[in-house]
């Protein structure tokens, strides 16, 4: 099982031909070990099946929107149903209406909610309607934290003009002094502070927030008169039922919603409290398919499942199973690992590893072994991810560092890696 398999090599050349660099995005492969593929045929529960037919246990689920694994029935059921209506036409089906009214019945600082595509889509329309609301500039991000693929945020600035970044200003994550100093370097004209639910970067160990920074985040946006906005597009419903800042007893003015709210058709969300209503009704903010009706059908019926279902507690029990079997095996192997992050979005770092060698050695061999794990990208459990899953997961990483304690002292890092952290 490999990306060098024919049907996907083939593909792989024919895409170079005509999709610039083969590929683009988080989906190119370009960072990944030569061993992985790169298309895929189909999907179901928790498993993917790439062009040539191997079978994966997949710990992606789509770099997040599949919260009940591939091809959920009660979510199918639903688009099916809603096709068989309408689904991009003229105006808005009513179900806009009644997916509205889910979401402000469920999240509890929402009081309104407006609907587009894709997780920039909602980032982006947080930043126009915070400005817009206050009638300042200056939004404040944490430094390095990822909020999306346009001008404004995108982490890779080429084609980007510094005046696309104006008004974007950073802080050190999770430090109070530092977001308060950057209130006092634009005093009056802050909009806006994105909080991150917790700290998700590529390449990175993850670390949740304390909840006397997330309390201070909200006083210091009311001192100064700016809205705290979450970011949520990764998060959301993976940590809670709720808003992900509302464990820690914190609601923001506005939160960003994508990824799983619709188990995996695509449609994201911003949700706002009256506190930032006026300037959402005076933005312009549109899209010729953001109306779409089968997709609201989709994620009415992933939030009833949300609501009803067990999904949260069998999808952390599944993430705590597979980090202590881990562990385990880490240990047996004489590896020294890392996992952080909520056991439900598992980052996974091996320890004297400052060139990923080791961890992309690991991760090729389990894809070797039909199970596809992430080598430096935090990594999504679904509710589809069975107690078997994670005993066929397990036997699969005993082989794999296995095979990576053999091969230890000749491994070499990938060659992309090193230049993308700066170790050469």
């Amino acid at each position: 099982m490999s990306g060098s398999s024919r049907r996907d090599r083939d593909l792989r050349e024919r895409a170079r031909e005509v999709i610039p660099g083969g590929m683009y995005g988080h989906m190119s492969t370009a960072l990944l070990p030569p061993e992985y593929p790169q298309f895929f045929s189909r999907a179901a529960g928790a498993r993917i099946w790439d062009a040539d037919g191997n079978p994966y246990i997949d710990y992606m689920c789509a770099f997040g929107p599949c919260l009940f694994g591939y091809g959920h029935a009660p979510v199918e059921e639903a688009v099916r149903g809603q096709l068989a209506l309408g689904d991009i036409m003229t105006g808005p089906s009513e179900i806009m209406v009644d997916l509205a009214e889910a979401f402000v019945s469920m999240i509890s600082h929402a009081q309104w909610a407006m609907f587009c595509k894709n997780g920039t889509d909602a980032t982006t329309m947080a930043l126009v309607v915070a400005r817009a609301a206050t009638g300042r500039s200056v939004i404040l991000c944490a430094r390095g934290s990822y909020h999306g693929s346009a001008p404004w945020c995108t982490p890779r600035p080429a084609g980007v003009l510094p005046s696309d970044r104006a008004g974007v200003t950073y802080f050190e994550y999770g430090d109070a002094e530092s977001l308060e100093a950057a209130f006092r370097a634009h005093a009056g004209d802050v909009a806006g502070v994105f909080a991150t639910p917790f700290r998700h970067e590529t390449f990175a160990d993850q670390s949740l927030p304390s909840r006397e920074y997330a309390l201070a985040a909200r006083r210091l946006c009311d001192e100064y008169g700016a809205l705290l906005i979450v970011d949520d597009v990764r998060a959301g419903f993976r940590l809670a039922r709720d808003c992900s800042w509302s464990a820690l007893g914190v609601q923001p003015d506005l939160s960003a919603w994508g990824k799983c709210i619709a188990n995996g058709h695509p449609i994201s969300a911003l949700l706002g409290s009256n506190s930032a209503r006026a300037g959402a009704e005076r933005v312009f903010v549109t899209g010729s398919f953001w109306f779409s009706a089968a997709p609201m059908a989709a994620a009415l019926a992933a939030l009833r499942e949300i609501r009803e279902s067990s999904y949260l507690e069998d999808l952390i029990e599944a993430g705590e199973g597979l980090r202590k079997g881990l562990g385990a095996l880490c240990a047996a192997h004489d590896f020294g690992v890392r996992q952080t992050g909520p056991a439900q979005m598992p980052q996974v770092i091996f320890e004297d590893d400052p060139d990923f060698r080791l961890g992309y050695a690991f991760a090729a061999e389990c894809v070797k072994r039909g199970v596809y794990v992430h080598p430096y990208h935090n990594m999504f459990l679904s509710s589809a991810h069975k107690p078997e899953d994670v005993a066929l997961t397990l036997e699969a990483m005993d082989w794999a560092l296995s095979g990576v304690r053999a091969r230890r002292s000749d491994l070499q890092p990938h060659p992309g890696v090193a230049a993308r952290l700066g170790l050469r």
